[in-house]
C-alpha cells in the first residue's frame, strides 16, 4: 500500500509539473522541477542515484543512473515523441538491478501528460 501511495504523489506532482511547464523542454527541467515539488510535498527523493550492474557476484560501476528514486520507487523521465519498447526495457532493467517493485516511466514531451504515463511493475 506504500508503494500506491508514493505513486500517488509522483503522479500529482508529475501533472503539476506538466500544467505549469507544458512539452518541449529538456528532460532536465522535468526532473529538476519533480524533484522540487515531490520535496515540497514532503515526499523523499533522490536525484541521479547510481545504480550498479551485479555480473558474476561482482558489482559493477558503469554508470547508469536512476532519474529520480522516490521513497523506493523509480521514476525515468523522458522527454520524446513517443514512447518506445525500449524505454520501458531501461525501467525493467532499472528495476531487477536495483531490486525495486515500482517504477513510473514519465513523458513530458505530450499534449495531455496521461498519454506519457506507464507504470511497471517487478515482482509484485
Amino acid at each position: 500500500m506504500e508503494l500506491e501511495r508514493t505513486g500517488k504523489y509522483i503522479l500529482d506532482a508529475a501533472f503539476r509539473v506538466h500544467t505549469a511547464l507544458g512539452p518541449g523542454l529538456l528532460e532536465s527541467a522535468y526532473e529538476a522541477c519533480l524533484a522540487y515539488e515531490l520535496h515540497a510535498m514532503g515526499v523523499p527523493v533522490q536525484r541521479q542515484v547510481e545504480q550498479a550492474v551485479v555480473y558474476w557476484g561482482q558489482v559493477i560501476d558503469v554508470g547508469y543512473r536512476l532519474d529520480l528514486l522516490v521513497d523506493e520507487v523509480v521514476v525515468e523521465i523522458k522527454a520524446v515523441e513517443r514512447l518506445l519498447p525500449v524505454h520501458e526495457a531501461q525501467l525493467l532493467s532499472y528495476l531487477k538491478m536495483g531490486n525495486h517493485r515500482l517504477g513510473y516511466l514519465l513523458n513530458f514531451n505530450v499534449l495531455r501528460l496521461k498519454d506519457g504515463i506507464k507504470r511497471l511493475v517487478n515482482k509484485l
